[in-house]
């Protein structure tokens, strides 16, 4: 698929910075990237000011979602604060991330009720090597793409190429 605007979503208590060149890379693909500073939130918090940045940057539909780390399991709620916004989600990527939990609530976040209703990939960076091999183990068997590279230039090469398988 294409995305009308990539959103890559750090893992909370971090802040953008840790996508490195990521956003400048994938911009010179042509995508629109946006790369939320979240500072000093997690759960809802995170959600409610993350959804506040991406609206701002008024961004294109379709909407892809990128989380890494502990941004995985909220994910669902970003995207639910999207879709209320009439803004529709495209798919789903987590990178080194954690999965969604609906029995977990994502500290707090709700899970909506449709999700996953887009499609999800699951990138692993070489980096987390021996890290998330249980997440990337079940994204295999919810028949998700997955893949695996090596940062940080084909970090960028294999989000784009999960992303259009997506």
């Amino acid at each position: 698929m294409t995305p009308g605007t990539l959103v890559l979503l750090h893992t909370p208590h971090a802040t953008a910075g840790i996508w490195g060149d990521l956003p400048e890379t994938l911009r010179s693909y042509g995508l629109d990237v946006v790369a939320p500073d979240v500072q000093g939130e997690d759960g809802p918090r995170y959600v409610a000011r993350a959804s506040l940045i991406i609206a701002a940057t008024a961004p294109s539909p379709p909407l892809v979602l990128a989380g890494h780390g502990a941004a995985g399991p909220l994910l669902p709620g970003v995207a639910l604060a999207q879709r209320a916004a009439h803004r529709k989600i495209g798919g789903y990527v987590f990178v080194d991330a954690d999965l969604p939990r609906p029995q977990a609530h994502a500290h707090g976040v709700p899970m909506p009720p449709d999700w996953p209703e887009a499609p999800c990939g699951y990138l692993r960076t070489r980096s987390a090597r021996g890290e998330h091999d249980r997440a990337m183990r079940e994204a295999r068997l919810r028949g998700w793409t997955v893949m695996e590279q090596a940062p940080p230039a084909g970090v960028a090469q294999a989000l784009g190429e999960l992303i259009a398988a997506l």
